[in-house]
């Protein structure tokens, strides 16, 4: 998934003649690429041409990834097109969990309050 300018001459060429033997594998490529730039560019005025093109692969993942996409077609769209996100709030709430099971249900909320608290 690295970026054609950043793989190796070798890799290049691995891939070019690994896709040369599967043409299954140049679509995936082509469309995880696709995505992948979508993402890292925050390319989400682009996202519904993604889409129509990835429903209409030969890949059933892929279709069936891009299918599950239209129920939360707002919220993908935006995920992809504003510079908000929600990272500081799920590593707060993952670091409470790890404390949670750390103590294998045994406290009370007071105890696990104050682990929270001092955990920092």
């Amino acid at each position: 998934m690295r970026p054609i300018d950043k793989l190796t001459d070798e890799h290049r060429e691995e891939l070019a003649r690994l896709c040369g033997l599967c043409p299954d594998l140049a679509a995936i490529r082509d469309l995880a690429r696709g995505f992948t730039d979508l993402v890292r560019t925050r390319g989400g005025d682009h996202l519904t041409a993604w889409v129509e093109q990835a429903e209409h692969s030969t890949i059933a993942e892929i279709r069936s990834f891009a299918k599950g996409l239209r129920p939360d077609w707002d919220a993908v769209r935006a995920g992809l097109t504003m510079g908000w996100n929600s990272g500081a709030v799920e590593g707060s709430v993952n670091r409470i969990k790890m404390l949670k099971r750390q103590m294998y249900g045994r406290a009370n909320p007071d105890l696990l309050r104050r682990r929270v608290l001092l955990s920092d």
